[in-house]
């Protein structure tokens, strides 16, 4: 339930444009308040989370600190709200971030079956202005006017953050929709947020050194066809969704199968982690949502000069390659067409 609602202006200052801050809340019918809600809340599609951090301590993160302190005591609503949009203000280092409003709402939760509710807040701003047309009586004739203002189809840049996990920077989903040439604007200069390590996070991380193994370092080792790369890649996506947990001996030995591609990709996976400063688990619960999302890039296909692609779905067994004196040549082998 949307429970507190305060809208700020916030401009860009290297632009020398204006802060507007407002000095109360709005009131608002509960139409409207239903509407915001839909409005705000159906941003949030993906189950990826993220949460505060800081080089230093969680509570120099100012945004954290600001909707800590509204947590534990929602009479700091409106002061917080005013730093939170000051924040915003002044971290403006590029002259093409939008102007826009920035709302600050709380909603209150739902009790669980476990009678346990989580309040959360969410912090979102509007910078894109869609034309509309206004039509409206005049004397006996109706007279028609253009005007701009904020369409209600997609948000812009979002941020929800539960109160739960407050001590390891809080459960956060965000959306930023227009990045306006600043991919660093809203999640790292305003919100400062990074992945969480969850089952999202540890599926989609291994999946995806799986498949950089796959596709770049494989070749390199062994002798392997594109066939055999789109076997490995159907395989183990195969195993993600047939799975419920991940066991790392477990995958390798049924997915990749030879001793020598296994010491070689767990040299690889360990050379990933250094490198792009995360830890992988070996084991953990597999998150359907991010098998989903990152299944969309296994696609196997091979593709021959620019006359034809092999979509890859099956057997391994039921492709062979070869070369005669026409050129090159994929056999595959099939019941009947479809």
């Amino acid at each position: 339930m949307l429970s507190k609602i305060i809208v700020h202006k916030v401009g860009n200052r290297i632009n020398q444009e204006s802060l507007i801050l407002s000095q109360e809340e709005l009131q608002l019918e509960e139409d409207m308040k239903e509407l915001l809600k839909d409005f705000f809340l159906k941003a949030f599609k993906s189950e990826e989370q993220f949460c505060f951090y800081s080089d230093t301590y969680l509570v120099n993160n100012p945004v954290y600190s600001s909707v800590s302190e509204i947590f534990e005591d929602k009479n700091k609503f409106v002061y917080e709200a005013e730093n939170i949009a000051q924040h915003l203000y002044d971290i403006a280092e590029n002259p093409r971030v939008q102007s826009g409003e920035l709302f600050i709402v709380y909603f209150e939760g739902e009790e669980n079956a476990d009678g346990n509710k989580i309040d959360s807040i969410g912090i979102f701003k509007t910078e894109n202005k869609n034309p509309f047309l206004k039509i409206f009586p005049q004397n006996e004739v109706f007279e028609i006017e253009k005007d701009y203002g904020i369409g209600l189809s997609k948000l812009d840049k979002g941020a929800l953050i539960y109160n739960s996990s407050k001590e390891t920077g809080y459960a956060v989903s965000v959306v930023d929709n227009n990045k306006n040439g600043d991919m660093y604007y809203w999640f790292e200069d305003f919100l400062k947020v990074k992945q969480r390590d969850d089952e999202y996070f540890q599926t989609q991380e291994t999946l995806t050194v799986y498949k950089e193994y796959i596709t770049k370092q494989l070749p390199q080792e062994f002798e392997t066809t594109k066939a055999d790369q789109a076997d490995f890649l159907n395989k183990s996506i195969n195993f993600f969704k047939e799975k419920e947990t991940f066991d790392f001996e477990e995958f390798t030995n049924e997915v990749l199968e030879d001793p020598n591609v296994i010491e070689s990709f767990s040299n690889f996976k360990s050379d990933y982690e250094q490198e792009m400063q995360v830890s992988i688990s070996e084991d953990f619960a597999i998150s359907e949502a991010a098998v989903k999302k990152q299944s969309r890039g296994f696609k196997s296909v091979i593709k021959l000069d620019k006359n034809f692609h092999i979509y890859v779905h099956g057997d391994r067994k039921l492709i062979e390659t070869g070369q005669d004196e026409k050129g090159k040549y994929y056999r595959l082998y099939f019941e009947e067409e479809q």
